[in-house]
């Protein structure tokens, strides 16, 4: 876990100094040119609403055992991924280097622009749409936030609802927007 005041930076190749790097295949190149100047917020939780286990992390990195809970035989065959993934007690995973481009978003448009993974870099939370989210989260997340903007021209922060309207609803009524603005 972090602590209240965290030093947190992101270096040239796209790596957060304070991360567990653990790799996904699930990235590719962004297209050329591509100025990353979004942040997408997410929340996940697998098997759904419960937190700590590591069907998030398996399920980025292609490990997802679809034999382990009912929920994962339906979703062990997706190929997706984040650049982060912040856990409910304030620990930070990086799956992608933010040079590159993370399988986050999906179908997704913003102010006229098509395919946000192209030039957003995804940060998932643990958690639902249906509790609050903890206050450590927050914490990493304002430190991380902080981190990318001091890298890169970030011009956008919205959640995964604002760029998939109808298609998804994270982060979820619950996450609190006023803390990290």
């Amino acid at each position: 876990m972090l602590n209240a005041c965290p030093l947190l930076t992101i270096d040239a190749e796209g790596f957060a100094s304070r991360a567990r790097y653990l790799p996904s295949p699930n990235h590719d190149a962004r297209p050329v040119p591509a100025t990353v100047d979004m942040i997408v917020i997410h929340n996940i939780s697998l098997p759904p609403h419960q937190y700590g286990g590591d069907g998030i992390l398996q399920l980025f990195t292609n490990q997802l055992d679809p034999n382990a809970h009912p929920y994962y035989a339906e979703i062990a065959h997706l190929k997706v991924s984040a650049h982060f993934l912040i856990r409910r007690d304030g620990g930070l995973y990086q799956f992608v280097s933010c040079q590159q481009r993370a399988w986050h978003a999906g179908a997704s448009h913003w102010q006229g622009r098509d395919r946000c993974n192209d030039f957003s870099v995804g940060i998932e939370l643990e958690g639902s749409d249906i509790e609050a989210f903890e206050d450590a989260q927050y914490v990493t997340l304002r430190a991380l936030i902080t981190a990318l903007r001091q890298r890169y021209p970030i011009q956008h922060l919205v959640g995964h609802a604002d760029i998939a309207p109808g298609r998804k609803t994270d982060p979820g009524p619950f996450f609190d927007w006023q803390r990290i603005r």
